[in-house]
């Protein structure tokens, strides 16, 4: 039976956009074979799929369909399908399969899983979970659950390969064989002092070319980064990010190795900082997802569309002290939402700069200035650009030179201050510890839109009446 990546049209094999998606005709098979109960057809389409692509698939399938597919798929679920799927539709999956199904993929996860599996769940199904664990697993979960959420010890793994500071390649070389069990995926072994104090990383592949005899400590990595256990995951994927790490050991506040961060955890954690600063920035809420049902959306997404409702208040009371400007020259009703709409499309740009500059500590005290005189010098040129053409537009369209001049001259003003407060807004917002990503927008949004207004009638009310 073809594999569901083998079932794409061939017309569309070359397409880069389709790279890596599931082709419809392969989920239509999946989903006929559960339709028809074929276990054995079921089976012959997935076990070549990898668990992420199973996990997609659970995702983008309606509920009534992924709760028969789970119930025919059953014992050949594991914990790595559990580990790829959306937090959001997790749990039901979960509820659906047999105990034994779920306690048995369970039971292959390595603790770093286990402890996102568990993390958000209620107690009592937190308990069922850490009930089917190995004592020392049970353990060594419950102690990652006691740190503060969001920390390094809660994304780490207990599960490490460690080495006295005094051992050769041999010595190494002879432990890992002789090991009754490793962790499945290694990258490093850790050198440690007596106190278990980790001291340096050696690569396996730097182990496997050294001779015997070589001491491990002349062949360890130049560069090595300690965690501390209480470390917000924020940090510890930057700093995998910037310093390029593969494995990091974390300690405790004794300095004592307490497990291992690995890079596969280290980028997931980044994925999902990038993935909320855009849903906030957008207002819909930092987890929202495709898989959230309409009461939820709509939970997610009411308080910014109240918040949106509230700074549109505001711009209309601007435009209301200047009724009757508006009323004599009915033009400006026509040409008002130009200047609010490029003064906001401006901010944008320079808010969405400058909070991704925050995110990965690009934008800091010693160049925040001269990162927002930028922003100002290119919403100036731009303003300049626009003012020009709005100008004879002002002209062509009603006749009116001075009208070209209002418009002109309120552009520039608008496009300068989104340029300073898309920027500044979100710096300051961080200095005062609020998330620029969840409120800089509303803030942006107001202050271009009460200004663009408050410059172009103002400017009208003086030069044409």
């Amino acid at each position: 039976m073809a594999d569901l990546n083998d079932q794409i049209a061939p017309e569309t094999e070359l397409e880069e956009e389709d790279a890596y998606v599931l082709d419809r005709r392969g989920v239509a098979a999946v989903l006929y074979a559960v339709e028809i109960g074929d276990r054995d057809r079921l089976l012959a389409l997935m076990e070549p799929m990898h668990s992420a692509d199973i996990a997609d698939l659970l995702e983008q399938i309606n509920p009534f369909d992924r709760g028969r597919l789970i119930r025919l798929y059953d014992q050949e679920f594991d914990g790595e399908i559990l580990s790829d799927l959306d937090e959001n539709i997790r749990e039901e999956v979960m509820a659906a399969l047999r105990p034994e199904t779920l306690a048995e993929a369970v039971r292959d996860m390595e603790s770093d899983d286990v402890v996102d599996l568990v993390e958000d769940l209620d107690a009592p199904q937190q308990e069922a979970i850490l009930e089917v664990l190995e004592d020392a697993d049970r353990v060594a979960v419950e102690q990652a659950l006691s740190y503060p959420e969001f920390s390094a010890g809660r994304l780490m793994q207990r599960e490490t390969v460690m080495a006295p500071e005094h051992w050769t390649v041999g010595d190494a070389i002879d432990y890992m064989r002789d090991a009754e069990e490793l962790p499945e995926q290694f990258y490093h072994v850790i050198l440690v002092d007596p106190r278990m104090r980790p001291v340096a990383n050696v690569t396996l592949g730097k182990i496997m070319g050294a001779p015997r005899t070589v001491p491990l400590k002349n062949i360890a990595e130049e560069m090595f980064q300690i965690i501390p256990v209480t470390q917000d995951e924020g940090d510890v994927a930057y700093a995998f990010n910037q310093y390029h790490l593969i494995t990091a050991p974390v300690v405790d506040e004794n300095e004592r190795l307490v497990g291992v961060i690995t890079i596969d955890d280290a980028m997931e954690v980044l994925d999902e900082e990038h993935e909320e600063d855009i849903l906030r920035l957008a207002g819909v809420g930092e987890e929202s997802s495709l898989s959230d049902r309409v009461v939820e959306t709509t939970r997610q997404r009411l308080p910014w569309l109240a918040v949106n409702l509230v700074t549109a208040i505001l711009a209309s009371l601007v435009i209301a002290q200047f009724e009757a400007t508006i009323a004599q020259y009915v033009a400006l009703a026509v040409l008002m939402p130009i200047v609010a709409s490029m003064g906001g499309n401006a901010g944008t740009q320079s808010l969405t700069v400058a909070v991704r500059a925050l995110a990965t500590k690009d934008l800091t005290s010693a160049n925040v200035w001269r990162v927002i005189r930028r922003e100002v010098l290119v919403g100036l040129i731009n303003g300049v650009v626009f003012a020009l053409v709005m100008g004879v537009v002002g002209i062509i369209w009603f006749g009116s030179p001075m009208l070209g001049v209002v418009i002109a001259v309120a552009m520039v003003v608008n496009l300068v201050v989104a340029g300073l407060a898309g920027t500044g807004i979100p710096v300051l917002l961080e200095k005062i510890g609020v998330d620029p990503a969840l409120a800089s927008g509303a803030f942006v949004t107001t202050v271009t839109d009460v200004v663009g207004f408050f410059a172009f009638l103002a400017l009208a009310g003086a030069i044409l009446l």
